[in-house]
């Protein structure tokens, strides 16, 4: 990821958070993003307040309603997940994270105005009027209840029953030093909605990946906040990133550590094999470079190993595919 830090940006080799190269462009962008290179600039200001330009997000997002998914087709006999389900998860996500982000800033506006990172925002940047984002999130919003009507009806309900929390979390820094164990309840919903959508019930593989994924969005949302840590002490908010302080690396170790035990579990319990168990390893190795690399005081670095967040995604959902397909293979012969 470091290919996104260049020299014009001086949170490349500094302390800093990135600085934008273009007018409008968001601080923590990256400077190559197809936002600001191509989308018609009347867009560009909707596109950056729904994160389309910061695509890392919609990935975390989606990623635990695609394991979920797979996990619950396992024993189905098939060679790959729905892919109809695949393309709707991934639409869905990227309609939720999108007015889940617009909602977050319209709620923090003034908030945002004061942090460096976050100042170049649409809504404290002035791109976009408060009244503006709240239309946006109403679009968005409906665009993902679109998707979600797509199906069965306990799904339905079963998402729908994360809106509290949803609309909790931008308030809960404000409250409380673990904001980010709010985001991960709310984040990883997928992680039970996946396994409905295919079984019409909640099971017990699903409600124990929930619970790993769930103490994976803590460890790196501490990682991606000890970019804010100084503006979050001195505007009086919470965080891991500061109640965690100087043992930050320990307990994202340990939180990474006990997503993976809680990953294997799941797997072990929806039947997986042997491929999912290597397609962890990678995943071990992965946070194991996070952690021993991560220096929580350089914004650069809290940044990139957020963002390598993804490769444990793929790494996942890859061996979870995997998986569905040699066993198909297998009952062939």
């Amino acid at each position: 990821m470091d290919s996104t830090l260049t020299p014009e940006h001086p949170g490349a080799n500094a302390n800093q958070p990135l600085q934008p190269g273009r007018p409008g462009q968001v601080a923590d962008a990256p400077p190559a993003n197809w936002v600001d290179r191509y989308a018609p600039r009347a867009l560009q200001p909707y596109l950056r307040l729904g994160r389309f330009d910061r695509p890392i997000g919609t990935w975390l997002l989606l990623f635990p309603c695609w394991w979920s998914q797979t996990l619950a087709e396992l024993g189905t006999g098939k060679p790959y997940p729905r892919l109809d389900y695949i393309i709707l998860f991934a639409a869905g996500a990227l309609a939720m994270r999108a007015a889940g982000c617009a909602y977050n800033d319209y709620v923090d506006r003034d908030i945002d105005a004061k942090v460096q990172r976050t100042a170049s925002r649409p809504i404290p940047s002035g791109q976009v009027s408060p009244a503006a984002a709240l239309v946006f999130v109403v679009l968005a919003s409906l665009g993902g209840l679109a998707v979600l009507l797509q199906f069965n009806t306990f799904t339905i309900f079963l998402a729908i029953g994360s809106l509290l929390m949803v609309a909790a979390y931008p308030f809960a820094k404000r409250f409380t030093t673990y904001p980010q164990l709010v985001l991960g309840l709310a984040f990883n919903w997928g992680a039970l909605v996946g396994w409905a959508a295919i079984k019409g019930s909640v099971g017990w593989p699903a409600v124990v990946l929930y619970i790993g994924c769930v103490l994976w969005t803590v460890g790196y949302d501490t990682i991606y906040a000890h970019q804010d840590k100084d503006d979050d002490a001195q505007l009086g908010l919470g965080s891991t990133a500061l109640r965690f302080g100087e043992n930050t690396i320990s307990y994202v170790g340990a939180l990474y550590g006990a997503a993976i035990v809680l990953w294997l579990i799941a797997g072990a319990m929806a039947g997986t094999h042997l491929i999912y168990f290597l397609a962890l390893t990678l995943v071990f190795l992965q946070m194991s470079w996070q952690v021993s690399t991560l220096d929580t005081a350089n914004s650069a670095n809290c940044l990139r190993r957020f963002r390598s967040s993804r490769d444990v995604g793929i790494a996942v959902f890859a061996g979870l595919v995997l998986d569905m397909t040699l066993s198909w293979f297998a009952g062939l012969s």
